[in-house]
């Protein structure tokens, strides 16, 4: 599924749909071994970092039943992170709650699923730092797969770097 996903201060939200989701008051700490930088992960969701401040970014999101690959081609900057689902469903959330987009359910419903956060035109899209048009994209790829360490699949912005960096 594919939208445009707006955005303010640079930041969205994949939560739990458990009824004690409350989303992130700060932003979590980032893995202290493996940094990712773009996608911390604290119980209950994850925080995805996006170049643009306050806009639209392009936004596209697959759930699968395994591991669909990274694409290396089409994305500057690839990270993975695990995260564990109690209820089995995420949603991807705006800044301050205004907008929510519902996912397809999880294949294995509840348990330990990987994340891949792809991310192209992030150092464009900062430069700009307001935007109604797209100009930073991102693909979220979701599927069952037991807990591993965070990584870098592909790193070539300059915002990757930032956000890596120890803050």
């Amino acid at each position: 599924m594919s939208f445009d996903l707006g955005v303010h201060y640079g930041q969205a939200y994949l939560l739990d749909d458990t009824d004690d989701a409350m989303g992130f008051e700060d932003l979590p700490d980032d893995h202290p071994e493996h940094p990712v930088g773009i996608l911390r992960v604290d119980e209950g969701g994850a925080f995805l970092i996006t170049g643009l401040h306050t806009g639209k970014v392009g936004f596209t999101v697959t759930v699968t039943d395994h591991d669909p690959g990274p694409d290396t081609e089409g994305y500057e900057d690839i990270v993975e992170v695990s995260l564990e689902s109690e209820a089995g469903r995420l949603s991807l959330h705006e800044w301050g709650g205004e907008n929510v987009h519902e996912l397809p359910a999880l294949p294995a419903g509840p348990g330990w699923y990987r994340l891949r956060y792809h991310a192209k035109n992030m150092d464009e899209a900062a430069e700009t730092d307001t935007s109604d048009e797209v100009i930073d994209r991102y693909l979220l790829q979701i599927w069952p797969q037991d807990e591993s360490e965070p990584r870098v699949v592909k790193s070539t912005s300059k915002q990757l770097a930032h956000w890596r960096a120890p803050q």
